[in-house]
């Protein structure tokens, strides 16, 4: 019977001597938001989607005017060479609508791959943050909930951006 209290006290005693472990999170959409990367890579994605349409109002500006000018035309022409230039016009607005979804695209495409190698960046930083800093855990809280509370001061967020704007 000793033996079992013994035993019982000393595994008591094992476990209140375990070190606490360091928990906190980050806020991800205050992180991203406060991040000068993204902000920076926001700006060029957003000036290569005003330029791109630019160009697309440019040149349906630029096809609506010659459309306009053949229809004014097509009156007096013959109505086989008014046949054969309504086709020549509906293949040089389908090319030039297949030219623009393409760009469009190429842009879709280049956001979505940047914006994905943003956040595995930032992802790897919060690891190397996280055991720089000797913590057991960091959180992600997001507008999903993986956290639903935290007290602030679990909550490193603003360390975080700080370190990672100062990484460059």
């Amino acid at each position: 019977m000793n033996k079992v209290i013994l035993s019982i006290s000393l595994l008591l005693s094992l476990a209140s001597c375990q070190e606490a472990q360091k928990i906190a999170f980050v806020d991800n959409s205050k992180l991203l938001d406060d991040y000068q990367e993204k902000k920076d890579l926001e700006t060029m994605l957003k000036a290569k989607i005003d330029k791109y349409q630019h160009k697309r109002d440019s040149i349906s500006q630029a096809f609506q005017i010659k459309a306009q000018a053949f229809e004014a035309q097509a009156k007096s022409l013959a109505p086989a060479v008014a046949e054969q230039r309504f086709k020549e016009l509906s293949q040089e607005s389908q090319m030039l609508q297949q030219q623009l979804m393409a760009e469009e695209h190429a842009i879709q495409e280049e956001s979505r791959t940047k914006m994905d190698t943003l956040l595995k960046k930032v992802k790897n930083f919060i690891k190397e943050y996280g055991k720089k800093n000797d913590y057991d855990f960091i959180l992600g809280a997001n507008d999903g909930g993986s956290v639903h509370y935290g007290k602030e001061s679990k909550d490193i967020t603003a360390e975080v951006v700080r370190a990672l704007n100062e990484k460059k």
